[in-house]
């Protein structure tokens, strides 16, 4: 039970479970545009994703405790190193185009852990309000537009939407995390629930579901779609409207972002029925 433990917690901590997330929603990506599946492109989306969030999540603590590191810290730093290199071979298996495509969101991502704003001491994550949407539009970026990209798809008003969808979905799954961190953020950092409230910050996040759900309409054209959508919509509002700041451990990294694979699932449900 211990080793099960250990391995499910390796499995939180680096990063794997978002990358599944991640996965998902590029997936549901393929479904929604009949989009051929790119192995390299997955692969190289799934890797990126590990390897990004590790840098972000790891990068500060260990440049600042590199002498004592713990054994997990160090287990996860080599795992992310295999992950970095798996991400460069597949980045090569890519076309030159999507690759260009990457860049701003990968400067991104960078940017949200390497200070460079107010004397090179401050990051894009201790800037208010902007963390949550620097992570939304790279999670758009790189679930909705590269795909498209890499497919040659031409980027049309259903794309547009989807992207605007997409960006809003991310926002409200991250509000769950920003409610959990409100008693571990620092005093200067003005998250939204911090500035807004418990309260107010599950309603804006039900408002933007709802802006959600009639893009969702628009862009649809078949219940095939809309109805693990709805599903997904339903659960999404029940663990929103549930979050609070003393939840449990695994409420948001595990819960909150396991919701775009169920959704994932029940789509491939809907496609075998």
């Amino acid at each position: 039970m211990k080793f099960l433990k250990l391995v499910f917690n390796f499995y939180i901590n680096a990063s794997i479970h978002v990358a599944f997330a991640v996965f998902a929603f590029l997936k549901i990506t393929e479904t929604y545009f009949n989009l051929p599946s790119n192995i390299h492109l997955n692969f190289f989306i799934f890797f990126g994703t590990i390897t990004g969030y590790n840098f972000v999540k790891y990068a500060g603590v260990a440049k600042l405790h590199h002498k004592s590191l713990t054994d997990s810290l160090k287990i996860i730093q080599i795992f992310s190193l295999f992950c970095f290199i798996a991400m460069c071979y597949f980045a090569f298996q890519i076309s030159i185009n999507t690759v260009y495509v990457t860049i701003p969101f990968t400067v991104l991502t960078f940017l949200y852990a390497v200070p460079f704003l107010s004397g090179f001491e401050k990051t894009l994550r201790e800037v208010s309000y902007l963390k949550i949407i620097v992570v939304a539009l790279v999670w758009a970026g790189f679930t909705v537009l590269i795909p498209l990209v890499d497919a040659g798809q031409q980027i049309t008003l259903k794309a547009v939407l989807l992207i605007i969808q997409r960006f809003l979905i991310v926002i409200v799954l991250i509000l769950p995390f920003e409610i959990r961190d409100v008693k571990f953020d620092a005093i200067s950092l003005q998250t939204i629930p911090k500035q807004i409230g418990l309260e107010k910050t599950k309603k804006l996040g039900l408002i933007l579901l709802v802006i959600a759900l009639v893009l969702e309409h628009l862009s649809s054209e078949t219940n095939f779609l809309v109805m693990p959508f709805m599903g997904f919509f339903f659960m999404l509002i029940l663990l929103l409207m549930r979050a609070e700041i003393n939840q449990s451990k695994y409420y948001s990294s595990f819960w909150v972002e396991a919701l775009p694979i169920i959704w994932w699932f029940i789509i491939l449900g809907f496609d075998n029925i």
